[in-house]
């Protein structure tokens, strides 16, 4: 049984923290080890449209790499590599962008959101909107299929870039896969039970409200120095408090286990001092934390070795998409003359001077194939069909019998046209 291809992206900008390990690094870590295909890619072109601070972006994709490799992320076992060490993917984000209807980017939340907020202001619709926002969609498609990953881990914000993943991928395969899908459909698998950690004003950690708990940066002191100033009440010790009011509880059971957890709670109630008790949190996350921390200090303190592993994770990446890169660019004519054969001008075995099936799409959204002859005329005419695989079978099942009786389908014939005529084009086409 084949494994299912997983693909997670990982944003190249800002400093990991607590809750980013908690809610992404952990799990995605965790889940690379069952009996799936993993590919995780640093978004690092995704970053440019964000952020044009050419040092940050730099930073930042070295400490996001030393962190996912210093928590546990085993590189000879899933597919670690850099977004913009595969040149496959830009390029199939060309192909994929001249297919696409400029109408799916119109829809896209994040573009619609920019237009909302300019019209809101006063502004041109499309102030400080840049291509690459606009385009982000169909990027973030070729990242997916690229590789042909059949699940997607997102969050709920992200469900239609799945769905245009779909729609593009859809289009391609109707446009040139003459039968054949060179592109799965990938599925949103939604990520319900991600856990949020409390930031150091309670609301959910994160670097927009400049909250958060450091993972790595500043070591044991800054991570201890930021703990204690975490919003507590003012209950002095000895006095009862609510676990579930405080930020520590739920960022402490995020690290301990049942019994541990349970313990911690029944200190804060029984009277536990707020000092005391942001000190047991900080020893609770040493305990894990301190090991990661020193695997961090040693590769970020050797960026050649973190070059080597993603340099690595590119190499394999690449021999899927490679290959995969040079039947899409034939599908489209992007051909080596060498592979092709050229008929003379009137040959009556080129492709003018025989009968030809054609599929298509039509507005109703279903699709449809028809024959013609040498002279274009309609000789027969499918219903509509559900999707392009379908009607590539029975184009193919007519082919390869040569006769009406194979069709799974009502066929209607065209003006003037017998079923004798549609078995002679058959009969051509078979030859």
């Amino acid at each position: 049984m084949s494994k299912i291809r997983v693909l997670t992206g990982i944003t190249t900008t800002g400093t990991p923290h607590l809750g980013n390990y908690v809610g992404a690094i952990r799990p995605a870590i965790e889940a690379s080890r069952g009996n799936v295909d993993s590919f995780y890619f640093m978004a690092d072109y995704h970053a440019l449209i964000k952020c044009d601070d050419p040092a940050r972006i730099a930073r930042s994709r070295l400490e996001i790499a030393a962190t996912w490799l210093a928590c546990g992320l085993d590189p000879d076992k899933v597919y670690f590599y850099r977004q913009s060490d595969i040149p496959e993917i830009p390029e199939l984000t060309w192909l994929l962008t001249c297919v696409t209807a400029k109408g799916l980017m119109n829809r896209a939340h994040a573009y619609k959101s920019s237009v909302d907020a300019n019209t809101a202001q006063g502004e041109d619709a499309d102030a400080g909107i840049s291509m690459g926002l606009y385009s982000y969609p169909i990027l973030m498609a070729a990242d997916i299929l690229m590789f042909n990953a059949q699940r997607v881990p997102v969050g709920r914000d992200q469900i239609q870039h799945i769905e245009m993943a779909r729609d593009i991928a859809a289009r391609f395969n109707h446009l040139f896969g003459n039968g054949r899908e060179y592109f799965a459909l990938p599925e949103a698998a939604i990520e319900e039970s991600v856990a949020t950690l409390p930031g150091l004003d309670g609301r959910k950690m994160s670097k927009s409200y400049d909250n958060t708990v450091p993972l790595f940066e500043g070591g044991a002191k800054k991570l201890k120095e930021t703990i204690a100033r975490i919003v507590t009440d003012s209950k002095l010790p000895g006095e009862a408090k609510d676990p579930d009011s405080s930020a520590l509880m739920p960022i402490y059971t995020a690290f301990a286990g049942a019994e541990d957890s349970a313990g911690f709670r029944a200190a804060l109630a029984d009277g536990l001092g707020w000092g005391e008790a942001k000190q047991r949190l900080f020893e609770r996350l040493e305990r894990d934390i301190a090991p990661m921390r020193a695997r961090y200090e040693t590769l970020i303190a050797q960026p050649g070795q973190i070059e080597d592993i993603l340099q690595a994770g590119a190499a394999r990446a690449r021999g899927i998409a490679r290959p995969l890169l040079q039947e899409l660019r034939a599908a489209v004519g992007l051909r080596d003359f060498r592979d092709q054969v050229v008929k003379p001008k009137g040959d009556d075995l080129g492709k003018a001077g025989k009968p030809q099936f054609k599929q298509y799409r039509e507005a109703d959204g279903l699709f449809y194939f028809k024959l013609i002859d040498a002279d274009q005329r309609l000789l027969l005419q499918s219903p509509g069909l559900e999707s392009p695989k379908l009607a590539g079978q029975y184009i193919a099942a007519l082919r390869a019998a040569a006769s009406l009786a194979a069709a799974p389908v009502a066929l209607q014939l065209g003006e003037g046209v017998s079923a004798a005529d549609v078995e002679a084009a058959l009969a051509a086409l078979a030859e």
